[in-house]
This record gives C-alpha cells, structure tokens and sequence, in this order.
C-alpha cells in the first residue's frame, strides 16, 4: 500500500473514508482497486463498507475505465442528488430560493417578492413560500438535509437574532418567527459569510480569501486556509463599513463615508431610478451620466479593496449580483488598485467570483452539504 495518501492515516471510518474519497474526486475516474489504496485497506474490507453506501443509494457504479487487456475496471462516484439542501436569502424586497445536490449544482431557483420587516409579524409566512417552492419543483422532502437562511445583518453568536441589519432598518430583533415553522433542519448564517464558504468550497476550500459581497448592502467574508475567522464577537468581513471618504456620503448604518454607499447598486437605483441591467446597457452605450458614475464607483470600490489586501495579503474575490457586470470593467477596477498600491507589481489578487448567479443562497445550502459529507 502507498503510505503517502491523504486518507490513509486519517481517523474517519473506512466508509467516511470511502465517500471523501469519491467526494472530493469530481473529474478522475476512480475504480475500486484504486479506492482500496486511498484508503488503505484490503478488498475484502473495501467491499464491506462500499456495498452499505451504494445500497442507500449514495454511491454507484459511472462506467468502464480503458482495458489493458484484461476485464475493464469499474468506476465509482457519488450520486450528487441523493440528498438535497435548500437555500434562503433574505433581502430588502425578496427572498431568493434555491435547491441544490450534494456538489452545490443549482437543481431549482425562484425569486419571490417578500417583505421581511412585515412577516415577522406573520407567523407562517416564510413557511409557506418555502413549501411552495418544494411543491412547484417537485423536490423530494425525503432527501431534503435542511434549510439554510442568511440574513443580511450582524447575527447574535446563537444565531437567533438580528443584531443589526442596516439595509433591512433592523436592529435586535428574534428570528424566531421566521423559522420556527419551518418543519426541517434550519441554520441562520450572515449573508457574506455564507456567501464567502461557497466561494471557497468552489475553489477547493482551502485558501486565503476575502470575499467582498456587492449587493444592495455590502459585506463579506475572512477565510483563511479555508476556514471562516469570524472575530471575537463574530463580527469580522463587514466590509461595507470601512471608511472611504471620511465625512461622505450617508451610509444605512447611520454613518457618513462607508464603502457600502459609494458601490453598492443601491446606489444606481437611487440616482436613476434604473435596473442594473438598464444601467449597464447605458455605459456600454457610453451615456456620460451612466459612466461617470460607474466609473466613481470602482474608484472607491479600489479604495476599499486596496485596505482590505493591505490589511489581509490575500486575494480579494468579488462576488453578488453587481460583480456579474463587472467583467469587461475589471482591467480598470485593477489600474485603481495598483494606483494605490506602492507594494504590488500587479493587481491580480482582485478576482470575480466563480459562482456568478445566486451564491448567496447557494451559500446558505452548503452547511448542511458540508455537515452530511463530514458525517457519513
């Protein structure tokens, strides 16, 4: 046996072993003698705890690899869909929906109008867009792990109350209302952090990252090695915060000067009353109102970006619906950075997320993907 395999000397059982193993294969192809060497155990013992999984249907047999002249081997994978995991993202004015399998592939998606200030009041009302959406897709609650929710605010370390969440006006308010009808698994998490593990988890999982989420509020993550710092209390990654422009514009949190003001898209829909797509449409029209405004906009959003890999060294990755139109424009946003940079050579620490739609609910579904995958 190879001595120099990661799973060999680990402490999980043969059968966590076994689906790690295939879990974490998601392109080779991976027959069962190669298995038995990963995990460095005999035949006979593979096939004692390979025949339970695929009896639960959670591993199956994905074809014939190339003959060398003798009998083709098998090949082994997960079945991505055995188990499912739902993900909430709480907004101003929706709540954004998604299903997705065991390797975050998006199954079903909806968008629903949703005031969250007025359904705390009503009880049920989260419940029921949520069964809903089950029954529109025809999603199976029988292999559904759990409910995952962010929230776009500062969250109690419990999970259970809003702290303070700016853009929706909220501030120490129970979320019991909103989950406690709700017949699954749930688990509450702040909508950067979310968003930030599922960034990693697309990119192996075990970098140095910052993750800057650019939706209507503005927040983030701190994942080092792959693992979220959170901050004594729980409160790292609120990017959206750090001071720009000392005295500027008013921030939702009540102060003047905040990242958050000058870049989120918040910002468009109150200077010309336009949809982001609207907007986009206009700069590459080159309307010089649309365009200066972008133009500002990446300028503080380099600012903030400039401070951030200053503080951290690390990549800095762009994600939430504004980054989706910030591809032509990232040359530019680059050209800032490096105006403020007397260290760096390059600017190519600044990066776009991989998951470009819906990677704040996708997010909210990955811990309970995570916790079956760490469980088996």
């Amino acid at each position: 046996m190879p001595d120099n395999s990661p799973y060999e000397s680990t402490s999980l059982s043969v059968r966590s072993r076994i689906y790690r193993i295939l879990y974490d294969d998601t392109e080779g192809f991976c027959s069962k003698q190669a298995l038995a060497r990963l995990c460095g155990v005999s035949m006979p013992t593979l096939y004692q705890n390979l025949n339970p999984l695929m009896e639960e249907g959670l591993v199956r047999y994905s074809g014939e690899g190339v003959s060398t002249g003798g009998r083709k081997a098998q090949g082994l994978e997960i079945v991505p869909d055995a188990r499912i995991s739902v993900g909430i993202s709480v907004t101003e004015h929706h709540l954004r929906l998604i299903a997705a399998d065991l390797r975050l592939k998006e199954l079903a998606f909806r968008a629903v109008p949703y005031d969250f200030v007025s359904s705390l009041t009503q009880e049920e009302s989260a419940s029921a867009v949520l069964e809903t959406f089950l029954d529109d897709f025809s999603l199976d609650r029988n292999r559904l792990l759990g409910v995952g929710i962010t929230i776009p605010g500062l969250l109690s370390e419990d999970r259970s109350r809003i702290l303070f969440a700016p853009t929706l006006g909220l501030r120490g308010v129970e979320l019991g209302k909103l989950t406690q009808h709700i017949p699954y698994p749930v688990h509450v998490d702040n909508d950067g952090s979310a968003s930030g593990h599922a960034e990693c988890f697309v990119r192996g999982g075990r970098q140095n990252m910052a993750y800057l989420s650019l939706e209507n509020g503005i927040g983030g993550a701190v994942l080092m090695k792959g693992r979220l710092y959170e901050g004594s209390r729980a409160h790292s990654g609120e990017f959206g915060h750090l001071c720009i422009e000392p005295g500027g514009l008013r921030c939702t949190c009540g102060k003047y000067g905040c990242l958050e003001p000058y870049c989120s898209p918040r910002r468009i829909a109150e200077t010309f009353g336009v949809s982001l797509e609207t907007f986009f449409a206009g700069v590459e029209a080159h309307r010089p109102e649309y365009e200066q405004l972008l133009y500002d906009m990446l300028r503080h959003l380099a600012i903030g970006i400039s401070a951030i890999h200053m503080v951290l060294d690390c990549d800095v990755v762009l994600g939430g619906y504004f980054s989706e139109y910030l591809q032509p424009y990232l040359p530019v946003l680059k050209q800032y950075v490096l105006a403020g940079n007397a260290f760096e050579e390059n600017a190519d620490f600044v990066q776009l997320s991989r998951l470009r739609h819906n990677i704040t609910p996708l997010g909210a579904a990955l811990c309970f993907i995570r916790e079956f995958v760490n469980r088996v």
